[in-house]
């Protein structure tokens, strides 16, 4: 699904410090680290617009943006020399630490030479067992397999299928393909290539036939869709801001036009097909509101037309089904809803519980030619804590992907039957990846399911026959011996928590096995629960796994999001301890063997945990963490400062914030104290979370115990370890399975 949809089902916009493996939205920094070596290129993409300003949200010819009036500049000579005091610093904090990591990581060798092979040998199990996506058009088949393009016959297998060509032969060696898509009448291909050291993304367009060849090539794309056989819409992304939409079409004169240009700095603009290919949507999201433009497939070069204007918390995401709009959106009475006959829908009504609007969202739909939400009409509203996960539309029915107390269901709308099949999914799954249906008649809907231990299986649901099939694969060894338990812990306000635990099965003495807490609680995104070979590795070896799902992430829906962020955060912090307490109240370990795992903005409620209750851990691993929220937030010149106001609240205008981000940020409340050891991995290339602010944080939490043990000579203390790691290679929580292994 397109990123306004993921915007909706995550109460969010792509600035988050950490995505998921699942539909990551994917980011642009300013420069490319993809070189092109050899490449025969037809065509280069250069605009040649004419610049002048518009205010946000209107469709101009041409337009871009233009300086804001009243921004204070501070002179050259003091820039300078702030520059260098700043340059010099980090360069030595820098030096300091890779020294650091150069004398301790030998201690580290064997343990880790033992790890590496284990990691390699269940990868190479499982990856044997898994495919690349399929993408059917009529008979033809497309797929990527190890960074190659082929084309398959539907009915011959892919045994017999014809390579079309590789990233190599582009000359892009050292990048991977992030996205396909293939023009209505199947002659242009477009692809997106990414390096690991970059989120900065290429699309070459491929002119397919007996010998493919390069159409032309365009630097800094987020998203593209074809809106005709020769049409494609991209958008530009500059400082992992995406503001600007452009056209550009092959047939008869090249030609690149601009069509939409966003001034406002808290949206983010991206693109998607409805699924009956009717409409290309222009999505323009913040964090609480969204706009949607459409574009007549049928008439390409027409001015889009504007659904419903943005309005202040209304979200939405539009598909289409004979000439009617269907809208996923938060839009409608704030209630509690149950289900009734209506209309000859199941959907629900007010029964006047005064629950937020944001906590459920709602399948509304309106005439093509009356798109205001005035005439928006209710077909389907979700049950209170129901969280909308994915959702595809089809010519006869739509599926909602649902996770409800931590168990993952199908929903299918028949709109045929006016009938609503909902079926629980198996209850080890966690994690789903929904597959490519370009057609939107297709028969059957695939998709995988998988969990931090299992790894995915695919399945299919059948909308004839109103079943779900398990696919036969290859049979690989699957642990059997891994019991899942889900547990509420109550927070401080009463507030209930749910936990999924992981352990084996055979494990005896819970209370003295060593015990993985995962956290993240932001930006309504769900914490990471997709499988992978370390957490199955640790299973095996004893450990058990603990995924805290607090508020601030989106697990329960849009409002559990919006009460862990901005002056909320700290219901996040205590969501954490009372599920680390619960854990080990009910004997699932206990301090001395526990250890908390935090990526990107996981790294606030794992800092501050750290900070306030560092009793309850032994150690803490953090990958890219984000661990300077206050001086983060103090500086607009940062690429997502702006947009990641209404996130965390913005300092500079509001005291009372700046007070309440001091209160718990990880870096501002280090104080001498018992630490638990600690563990950071950080990117040079990190455009998220500025590496001078981790460096900062290592050396005061570094003092800080060194101080504490000094002061103190209590019989048994001891100085934690505190270590950085600073990889050179990949960019924010993204690298190859190399890197990610040697890490």
């Amino acid at each position: 699904c397109c990123a306004g949809l993921q915007n909706l089902l995550q109460g969010l916009s792509f600035s988050a410090k950490y995505y998921p493996k699942h539909n990551p939205p994917q980011t642009v920094c300013p420069y490319s680290k993809i070189a092109p070596k050899k490449c025969h290129i037809l065509g280069c993409s250069k605009s040649t617009c004419t610049h002048r300003t518009a205010p946000p949200g209107s469709i101009l010819p041409c337009r871009s943006f233009s300086c804001k009036e009243g921004t204070k500049v501070l002179s050259k000579r003091k820039q300078n020399t702030s520059i260098v005091t700043s340059d010099l610093l980090h360069k030595n904090l820098l030096k300091s630490e890779q020294k650091n990591w150069n004398n301790i990581s030998p201690t580290y060798k064997a343990v880790t030479k033992r790890i590496k092979e284990k990691l390699e040998e269940l990868h190479d199990m499982y990856t044997l067992n898994s495919r690349s996506p399929r993408i059917r058009f009529g008979e033809n088949v497309y797929f990527e397999e190890n960074g190659c393009i082929f084309l398959a016959k539907a009915d011959d297998g892919e045994g017999n299928a014809k390579f079309l060509f590789s990233v190599e032969d582009l000359g892009f060696s050292d990048a991977f393909i992030q996205q396909i898509r293939i023009s209505p009448d199947q002659r242009y291909m477009a692809i997106s290539l990414k390096s690991e050291n970059s989120e900065e993304a290429t699309c070459v367009i491929m002119k397919l036939g007996n010998l493919p060849v390069v159409e032309k090539v365009i630097p800094s794309v987020f998203s593209f869709e074809w809106a005709a056989n020769d049409v494609l819409y991209y958008t530009a992304q500059k400082n992992l801001k995406c503001q600007n939409v452009f056209r550009t079409t092959f047939t008869y004169q090249e030609h690149t036009k601009l069509v939409y240009t966003e001034q406002d700095a808290r949206f983010f603009v991206d693109l998607y097909c409805t699924k009956d290919r009717r409409f290309l949507t222009i999505n323009i999201n913040s964090k609480t509101t969204s706009e949607v433009w459409l574009v007549d497939c049928r008439h390409p070069f027409e001015s889009p037309a504007l659904v419903q204007a943005r309005t202040t918390g209304l979200i939405y995401h539009i598909e289409h089904r004979k000439d009617q709009l269907y809208i996923l959106t938060t839009y409608g009475e704030p209630a509690e809803y149950k289900a009734i006959l209506t209309d000859n829908y199941i959907h629900r009504i007010n029964l006047g519980d005064c629950w937020r609007s944001y906590r459920n969202s709602k399948l509304m739909k309106a005439p093509v030619t009356s798109s205001g939400k005035e005439n928006w009409q209710l077909v389907y509203a979700l049950e209170r804590k129901t969280k909308l996960v994915d959702f595809e539309m089809f010519s006869d029915d739509c599926i909602m992907f649902l996770k409800n107390a931590g168990h993952l269901y199908l929903n299918v709308i028949s709109f045929v039957s006016h009938s609503v099949q909902s079926i629980k999914l198996p209850t080890w799954a966690c994690e789903f990846e929904l597959e490519s249906h370009p057609e939107h008649t297709t028969s059957t809907c695939y998709f995988q399911l998988s969990s931090p231990v299992h790894p995915p299986k695919r399945f299919a649901y059948s909308f004839k026959e109103n079943n779900l099939i398990e696919q036969a694969v290859q049979e690989v060894p699957i642990i059997t011996n891994c019991h899942t338990t889900r547990l509420l812990a109550k927070s401080k306000d009463e507030t209930l928590v749910p936990i999924t635990v992981f352990h084996n099965k055979n494990s005896k003495e819970l209370h003295r096995r060593p015990l993985l807490v995962h956290v993240y609680g932001a930006y309504g995104i769900d914490l990471n629960m997709s499988f992978k070979e370390e957490k199955l590795m640790l299973i095996e070896e004893g450990w058990i796994l603990a995924y805290c799902h607090v508020r601030g992430g989106g697990e329960q829906g849009l409002s559990w999001h919006r009460d862990g962020c901005q002056h909320n955060k700290l219901k996040g912090l205590h969501d954490l301890r009372a599920c680390i307490t619960l854990l080990h109240q009910v004997g699932f370990s206990q301090p001395k063997h526990t250890a908390l795992a935090a990526a990107s903005a996981g790294g606030v409620l794992a800092g501050a945990l750290c900070n306030t209750d560092p009793a309850l851990l032994r150690a803490m691993v953090l990958q890219a963490p984000f661990v300077d929220v206050l001086n983060t937030m103090m500086k607009t010149h940062l690429p997502l400062t702006i947009e990641e106001q209404e996130e965390w609240g913005n300092p500079l205008e509001d005291e009372k914030c700046m007070k309440y981000i001091k209160s718990y940020c990880p870096y501002q409340n280090i104080k001498p104290q018992c630490y638990p050891s600690v563990f950071i991995t950080a990117y040079e290339n990190d455009e998220r979370v500025p590496l001078t602010g981790i460096l900062q944080y290592v050396q005061k939490l570094r003092k800080a115990a060194l101080d504490h043990a000094s002061r103190t000579s209590k019989k048994g203390n001891w100085i934690p370890n505190i270590i950085l790691d600073v990889q050179a290679n990949g960019s924010h929580c993204d690298s190859s399975w190399e890197h990610s292994l040697n890490e």
